[in-house]
């Protein structure tokens, strides 16, 4: 005689998997409907002409985006997960808008990797013969961004000294987001910066060596002096720095201090600066928001 069916028994291993693996299948239709409906709101977007000319690249909102996407976060999913697929998703939506393509110096594997990170596989790469040169590919309207190195007061990374701002300006540090250390690269554009909310700018400052580095004190050495008399004027003029850089380049003594917030060209504390400081230029060259450097387990 057949034992009757437990009707309290639990389905089996693989009916568990089945329906588990049939909620995932429904989920993603859901999700895929939902990208959807997003590539058609920016395709609108785009045939609207509501930005005018504006660049597609609006890194300050890209950058407010994900922090609110990481703040509301929760489950097991890492941040880094949800960070890495709406980097795809974002990058796909400034490709819909028109070509875009990445200028960068031929043979940094660094910048090659975190200018990948952030545009994904949308931004076509344009290599050039050096920072010096991708610059110029931008200026000249072959591409719509250009990845450098990191600032540095020499090599390479002295690309800053010669930057024709404010014809073109910092727009973004990469990586936006990190939990451990990765290749790092700055992204320039000709359209400008967009205010996340939470900025650090990029001020550069020109000297005459004569009138700003009055040599040493106390055995202080020429350059230590200088660096002194910078961080105080800018401690004095409201926009103490975060890191500074100096360079002698050109007959001239250059700066560079990072300071917190989004500093425009008509920021009144730049002519404070300037008065603080003799023989001084000093200008803006961009803002960007500040990176989160996130702990393996999701924290900064």
């Amino acid at each position: 005689m057949t034992p009757a069916l437990d009707a309290t028994s639990s389905p089996g291993p693989e009916a568990s998997l089945a329906a588990l693996r049939g909620e995932i299948d429904a989920i993603d239709d859901a999700l895929h409907d939902l990208v959807m409906r997003r590539a058609d709101v920016v395709a609108r977007m785009a045939a609207s002409r509501l930005k005018g000319n504006a660049s597609s690249l609006r890194p300050g909102r890209e950058a407010a985006i994900l922090r609110r996407l990481l703040l509301r976060h929760a489950g097991p999913l890492p941040p880094a997960a949800l960070v890495r697929l709406w980097r795809e998703l974002l990058s796909a939506s400034n490709a819909m808008q028109g070509a875009f393509s990445v200028a960068m110096p031929a043979g940094d594997t660094d910048v090659y990797k975190a200018a990948r990170s952030r545009f994904g596989t949308m931004g076509e790469p344009r290599f050039a013969d050096g920072p010096d040169a991708a610059l110029a590919a931008l200026a000249d309207g072959g591409a719509q961004a250009a990845v450098l190195p990191i600032p540095s007061e020499d090599g390479a990374g002295a690309w800053w000294i010669g930057l024709d701002a404010p014809r073109l300006q910092v727009v973004a540090r990469l990586p936006f987001y990190a939990v451990s250390p990765v290749p790092q690269g700055i992204v320039v554009t000709r359209d400008g910066p967009d205010p996340s909310g939470d900025d650090r700018s990029l001020l550069r400052l020109a000297f005459d060596p004569g009138a700003a580095m009055p040599g040493s004190d106390g055995g202080e050495s020429s350059d230590a002096a200088a660096r002194r008399l910078v961080l105080d004027a800018l401690r004095d003029a409201g926009l103490p720095a975060r890191t500074l850089l100096l360079a002698r380049q050109h007959d001239s003594v250059w700066a560079l201090a990072e300071a917190d917030g989004a500093v425009a060209a008509d920021d009144p504390r730049l002519s404070a600066l300037r008065a603080r400081l003799p023989a001084n230029r000093a200008q803006p060259l961009g803002f960007y928001a500040t990176p989160i450097r996130a702990t393996p387990d999701g924290g900064e």
